[in-house]
């Protein structure tokens, strides 16, 4: 007898059984019939809309609630950001942006087990079916047809429950959800995590424009750009490409005429005049560009001006444009005392200037120049008269002249004057590019600049213009760098220097003035004239300053430093809704040295 005590006969009963009756064959095994079972139609879309945690449009945000089962088929598909479309029965359609996704168990059970984590551990992947994959849906906005055209309004309707949910893959849908213009100036291409937007378009890549055109108000490149990013973002590649656009563009002005704009480029590291050349790029890409009306190649009408300032002098075997080398006169500062206020003259020194300034050229007119003025100011007669008139103290007068000394490369320079050369300087539908890379001094960069800058300003915003040229022509500003330039400081010529520059930003719209101001350090730029930018363009941004001074929305602010190259967020509040934007792979003119 063995251990098994009553088990034992039941063992030799079933091994009798088992000799007598050898186990079946799988070809004597019972046939079972097979059904297909396909479901009739096929599917659309990702999902459906669940109303199992509610469904809801409302006013406010945290009064919305829209969520989407997204079957398993199309859950590899979906990325947080991507855009949706909800139909409604009578033909309107609510346009989505996908801002969450989410696994939830079909299947009240734990899944934080070993058994769990160690059979997942060792199978070749998870099912499905056994979990829900959940979308958070944003609403951005009611699509509608109206006299065949497709038009757009606030959310304000609320989907049935189980209506299908696609992919936004109608270019026409995706331009008009996101209030995108249809012309206008090429910027990129919609993108989400890098990822250029498609549709089912021809081409399938969805253009991202600003408006242009007075249909709706005035194009906004008279209400001022910003790009900014860091070192190795692509700010450059972006602005030429940007800045290339609007070369050949005519704008209206107020007398009726539509001349082309000029462009005029200050250019820290000499990079711009390189627009005169082609660019480096394959003939498929060209023909890409022609078919989708972006405008590429060398801008034959470049020139550099180049400002001589002591004896730097400057080489360009980098570009082919031509090359006019200008200086400053010392009678711009006539009306610009600021420009050699560089120092820091005091609120209580700038008027003692103005005052000396002003004596100056009353002696000796327009043509005085830089180097008399110094001797001007030598002459202790002089200083003695104004302290005994009470006029300007002998403390001041002194702060005055030694504050205003070390212009002497800057002014009157061995070259045309640049006021003999405005009507060459700006050009309608020219590059204008002023070089400063060859100047290693940083105040002498500055004043000239400024002093051109203000020029081209002064004369747009002058009702009494001394050059009918700069008033008559549209004008866009281009300016990098501009955190050196434009930023608040305790100066005398930092305070008159933004004074002028927010009031000619405010102004831009009627002189048809825009400024393109470029810059990694968008946070130094001086709150007065930031506030006027109504088009940001933003690349990969390292500093949380820099990033918070932009002012983008939350959903694309945290995006913005893990941007790669050419990856940009663009805030355009008057153009479209905050979108991410690829740039071109290529720069449409030359770029870069070999």
């Amino acid at each position: 007898m063995t251990d098994l005590g009553d088990f034992e006969e039941f063992e030799s009963a079933e091994r009798a059984a088992t000799d007598a009756d050898p186990e079946p064959t799988p070809d004597a095994a019972d046939d079972f019939e097979t059904v297909e079972a396909n479901p009739a139609g096929r599917d659309r879309g990702l999902g459906t809309l669940s109303a199992a945690e509610g469904l809801s449009v409302g006013e406010h945000e945290d009064e919305t609630r829209l969520r989407a089962y997204v079957t398993v088929g199309n859950r590899s598909l979906v990325r947080v950001g991507a855009y949706a479309v909800a139909d409604y029965p009578d033909g309107e359609a609510l346009f989505c942006r996908i801002t969450a996704l989410e696994y939830a168990q079909e299947f009240r059970s734990d899944d934080a087990t070993e058994i769990h984590a160690r059979r997942a551990m060792r199978s070749d992947g998870i099912d499905e079916a056994d979990y829900k994959f959940m979308a958070t849906l944003e609403p951005l906005a009611v699509l509608y047809s109206e006299g065949g055209d497709l038009l757009r309004r606030m959310p304000d309707r609320v989907p049935k429950p189980e209506t299908v949910v696609r992919r936004a893959e109608d270019k026409s849908e995706v331009k008009t959800g996101l209030k995108v213009p249809d012309d206008g100036v090429f910027v990129g291409h919609l993108a989400v995590g890098g990822e250029k937007v498609r549709t089912a378009a021809e081409p399938p890549t969805v253009d991202y424009r600003l408006k242009d055109d007075y249909d709706s108000g005035d194009p906004l490149v008279f209400r001022h750009t910003l790009v900014a990013g860091g070192t190795g973002s692509g700010k450059t590649h972006a602005s030429k490409n940007v800045l290339r656009q609007y070369l050949g563009r005519t704008y209206e002005m107020s007398d009726g005429r539509t001349p082309g704009a000029a462009v005029v480029q200050f250019d820290p590291q000499d990079e711009y005049a390189q627009m005169h050349d082609d660019g480096d790029y394959p003939d498929d890409f060209g023909r890409a560009l022609d078919a989708e009306g972006v405008k590429h190649g060398g801008h034959d009408d470049t020139k550099a001006f180049v400002p001589v300032v002591g004896e730097a002098t400057y080489a360009a075997d980098h570009h082919r444009a031509e090359q006019v080398e200008f200086t400053l006169p010392f009678s711009m500062v006539r009306s610009r005392p600021w420009l050699v206020a560089g120092a820091g003259l005091n609120d209580n020194q700038y008027p003692a200037l103005q005052r000396l300034l002003r004596r100056f050229f009353r002696q000796h007119g327009d043509g005085g120049t830089y180097a008399e003025f110094r001797s001007f100011l030598d002459d202790p007669a002089l200083r003695e008269e104004l302290h005994e008139a009470g006029k300007v103290h002998e403390a001041t007068y002194d702060a005055v002249k030694r504050k205003t000394y070390g212009f002497g490369d800057v002014f009157d320079g061995d070259a045309p004057p640049i006021t003999d050369l405005v009507h060459e300087f700006v050009r309608p539908g020219g590059l204008t590019c002023v070089p400063t890379y060859h100047i290693n001094d940083s105040r002498k960069t500055t004043t000239v600049v400024l002093a051109l800058a203000s020029l081209l300003v002064d004369e747009k915003l002058s009702n009494d213009p001394r050059y009918d040229r700069i008033k008559e022509t549209p004008l866009v500003l281009g300016m990098d760098e501009a955190h050196n330039f434009l930023t608040d400081a305790d100066s005398v010529q930092a305070s008159k220097v933004i004074g002028k520059f927010s009031e000619a930003a405010k102004q831009g719209r009627k002189e048809r003035l825009g400024l393109f101001l470029i810059t990694q350090d968008p946070q130094d730029i001086a709150d007065p004239v930031f506030k006027q930018v109504n088009t940001s363009v933003v690349l990969n941004l390292g500093d949380e300053d820099a990033i918070k001074s932009v002012n983008l929305p939350s959903t694309l602010e945290g995006k913005v430093p893990y941007f790669e190259k050419g990856q940009m967020a663009v805030y355009s509040p008057d153009n479209s809704e905050p979108v991410e934007v690829v740039g071109l792979p290529h720069c449409v003119t030359k770029h870069g040295r070999d």
